[in-house]
């Protein structure tokens, strides 16, 4: 921190610490928690004395890449959509659960199953789960183990409007229920519930002095800031160089279909997650994709994507050409930028930033080969460009959640694709950089063969360039 932080936390209080992306309020819940050794009694805990539970369980943290579940060695970014691969060791999510707390008929475990909506997916491994799903899980998992403390790095990410209001509900009602200490990691204002009593505020490094809600949003309900790149910065966005697609065998003519899906269905061991889904893009048209969590808009993307191993039994054509016609993955993917929750949760790589953006160059998660220096230029390009180039020699795991998004957006750009496909891409960015980015999205498509199909569960993240709209839901 760049400076001592001095603070104190009171049972019973529902604590928001509040900042912009790369402010330290990570660093600080990690002081909290213990992760650093610290000098003298630095750190003091008074939980009850009747209760004989150590610190480190009395106090659970819930980090901003837990919404996308745990990312072990087995885990790969297609796993989700490749059911042959999912080992029989793999949990279900009733396994998952019943890891933590009482009896699995213990009316308390069946009331954080009820509270949660998740009884429908017991039988379903972790794995094949939606950010939002897993989210959810993640979350009733943790308040299962009876904490005293417990802290949550963006609460509201991965879930639509209902399930937010629904975990809104669901925290206020069982912080209360179980006697303890709620502490919430935001980056906007307006995300902080109205059930939190008190807000810790984060700037620089800086802890300042700590304030009651109403009094926080006082003085920092100002309106949403406006554009905030500069002339110059738009400049170097739209005068790249337009590429000549003319001579290029695996793309249609200007205008022509990017993608058609011709009444497609996808089931898992008997669920329906999309039915009779018709669908065509054409260059140049800016999409929004919408729907609820489990309502099937990562599946639908990883046909796009050509992750998903049933897109070659679909009738589906990609770029013009029809899918398993001879085409490689490489072929697709040469051409689309791509960024999810999914990615996110593979990509755990403790690599320096430029590497990862990097290997957007290649479509891999990870870097395995010799970046040359023109490659490294236009890696640098779309870091200043996306405000992270100071961050270039710096690694992965280093950076704050909101820190690691934009690299990961930087890496989707890096390559001047033709298809941008942005699967919840603004997750865990504060306000400034919401409308940086969106600014960077409307201005890379106003160019030439630029084609967008963004995924939000927040209608106001949808830059102003979109002009169609795919619903889906669990009809479909």
């Amino acid at each position: 921190m760049a400076s001592p932080v001095n603070l104190s936390i009171w049972e019973g209080e529902q604590v928001a610490i509040v900042g912009p992306n790369g402010s330290g309020k990570t660093r600080l819940v990690e002081i909290l928690t213990g992760h650093y050794r610290l000098r003298g009694e630095a750190i003091r805990y008074c939980f009850p004395e009747t209760e004989e539970i150590p610190d480190s369980e009395a106090i659970r943290y819930i980090t901003f890449c837990d919404a996308y579940g745990e990312a072990d060695s087995n885990y790969f970014l297609q796993l989700r959509w490749n059911q042959t691969e999912i080992s029989d060791e793999t949990p279900t999510v009733h396994d998952f659960l019943s890891k933590t707390g009482s009896a699995d008929d213990s009316p308390s475990k069946l009331e954080v199953y009820r509270l949660f909506g998740l009884e429908p997916l017991l039988d379903r491994t972790i794995v094949t789960l939606s950010s939002g799903e897993l989210r959810k899980c993640q979350l009733a998992r943790v308040l299962l183990s009876h904490p005293r403390m417990l802290i949550i790095d963006n609460p509201f990410i991965g879930l639509d409007a209902s399930a937010r209001t629904m975990l809104t509900e669901v925290l206020q009602t069982i912080s209360k229920q179980q006697h303890f200490t709620l502490v919430l990691i935001l980056p906007k204002t307006s995300l902080i519930p109205s059930f939190i009593t008190r807000v810790i505020p984060v700037q620089n490094g800086h802890v300042l002095p700590t304030m009651s809600r109403e009094m926080y949003i006082l003085k920092n309900s100002s309106s949403c800031p406006q554009p905030v790149l500069t002339p110059d910065e738009r400049l170097r966005i739209l005068s790249l160089p337009e590429k000549d697609l003319s001579q290029t065998p695996f793309y249609p003519q200007a205008g022509g279909e990017i993608l058609q899906f011709n009444n497609i269905s996808i089931c898992y061991d008997g669920r329906t997650i999309l039915k009779d889904i018709s669908w065509t893009v054409h260059e140049g048209e800016r999409w929004a994709l919408t729907g609820n969590n489990g309502s099937g808009k990562s599946t639908l993307l990883s046909l796009v994507c050509a992750d998903n191993p049933q897109g070659y039994a679909c009738d589906i054509r990609l770029f013009g050409h029809r899918r398993g016609s001879g085409e490689s993955i490489w072929e697709i993917k040469r051409h689309i930028g791509y960024v999810s929750p999914e990615l996110h949760r593979a990509y755990r790589k403790n690599i320096p930033a430029i590497n990862l953006v990097a290997s957007g160059l290649h479509d891999t998660v990870g870097l395995y080969t010799r970046t040359t220096d023109e490659d490294k230029d236009k890696c640098l390009f779309w870091m200043e460009v996306f405000g992270i180039g100071r961050l270039a020699d710096k690694t992965f795991l280093q950076l704050s959640s909101g820190e690691q998004r934009l690299c990961l957006l930087a890496r989707a750009f890096v390559k001047d694709p033709e298809l941008l496909i942005l699967d919840e891409p603004l997750h865990g960015l504060d306000d400034y950089y919401h409308e940086w980015v969106r600014e960077i999205i409307t201005l890379f498509c106003k160019r030439s063969h630029k084609t967008l199909i963004m995924v939000t569960h927040y209608p106001e993240e949808l830059p102003p360039c979109i002009t169609h709209h795919l619903d889906l839901n669990k009809k479909n």
